[in-house]
């Protein structure tokens, strides 16, 4: 896994992963598949996820554990923004409870030979406070690569 890049407004995150850009795809997308994976033991759990998989469709996301001083819980909304199964993904990120402003995340899957090179951009990021708040792509593709090499 590369270290986390901050460049100007985004954090940039890459990992390559063993699996296809299918699966990889699915796994960021399926809210029966983000339950399986998208939780780190005594940090956090996603609990609920709801997508309408097309551009301009929203999703969100229920995140229950230690997401932040105020709270045991945030939900995570957005946009679907571009769609091109299997190689990318955009969509805008907004914390319900926060104060801060809508960001975009950006997931670029480049495939070869059945190994995936995963990017996440996260822009819009446009204060120290906020890429810090938004630093924790290293552990979701670490999450995300744990769950697609077990798979069979």
């Amino acid at each position: 896994m590369k270290a986390v890049n901050i460049v100007d407004d985004a954090i940039v995150q890459e990992v390559t992963i063993a699996g296809s850009a299918e699966r990889i795809f699915d796994a960021l997308t399926k809210p029966e598949v983000l339950l399986k994976w998208w939780h780190a033991e005594g940090k956090f759990r996603v609990t609920h996820v709801e997508s309408d998989l097309r551009v301009g469709g929203r999703w969100l996301m229920r995140v229950e554990g230690s997401c932040g001083p105020a709270s045991s819980c945030t939900i995570v909304t957005g946009t679907y923004l571009l769609i091109r199964r299997p190689i990318q993904l955009i969509f805008t990120w907004n914390r319900e409870e926060e104060e801060s402003p809508e960001t975009t995340v950006q997931w670029d899957l480049e495939e070869n030979a059945g190994t995936t090179i995963v990017r996440v951009t996260h822009s819009g990021l446009t204060s120290d406070a906020l890429r810090n708040r938004n630093a924790g792509w290293p552990l979701i593709q670490h999450l995300l690569k744990g769950y697609i090499e077990r798979l069979p």
